[in-house]
């Protein structure tokens, strides 16, 4: 097996583990704390495929930024566990049917992509044209994700300020 093999099977696990217990734990600083590990592991899968400004994008952006805010409102407003209640069957049921949906579209995709067509040897972008392509409002630019991406932040806070806050 390759090294490169074993990397991505060793984050994939981590992930897969941390994402479960993430969604799953009844305390919402050990759930902030196990997402910080699945962004990383995001990260790490960016940098072995050799993606290196995204993988510095994820760590600053993602973990450095919405993790850290979101652990910094739930310790503002001061509430460490959520109580949960009973599940519902036909809430259990809906979740099910949305995550096998979900996977089903995802095993197609990856079925029906002629992956060995697709050229995945990149020669990089210069600084000057990718910052020109983030913040440029051509045709193919990015300045609308960036800027849903600021909403998105202030969601996770006004997100983090409802869970957390006291009744």
């Amino acid at each position: 097996m390759e090294i490169n093999m074993i990397i991505f099977t060793g984050l994939a696990l981590v992930m897969i583990v941390a994402a479960i217990f993430a969604v799953t734990s009844s305390k919402i600083m050990r759930a902030a704390t196990l997402l910080l590990f699945v962004l990383f592991g995001t990260a790490g899968l960016y940098f072995i495929l050799h993606y290196t400004f995204l993988g510095a994008a994820q760590i600053t952006v993602y973990a450095g930024g919405i993790v850290v805010l979101f652990i910094f409102v739930v310790l503002l407003i001061g509430k460490g566990s959520v109580d949960i209640t009973q599940t519902s069957l036909r809430r259990y049921l809906a979740g099910v049917c949305t995550a096998l949906t979900g996977m089903v579209i995802t095993i197609y995709l990856i079925n029906s992509t002629d992956f060995s067509a697709l050229n995945f040897t990149g020669n990089g972008v210069g600084m000057k044209e990718l910052g020109t392509a983030l913040m440029g409002t051509d045709k193919y630019s990015f300045i609308l994700p960036f800027e849903v991406m600021s909403v998105l932040l202030l969601a996770c806070t006004v997100g983090a300020i409802l869970i957390a806050r006291k009744k």
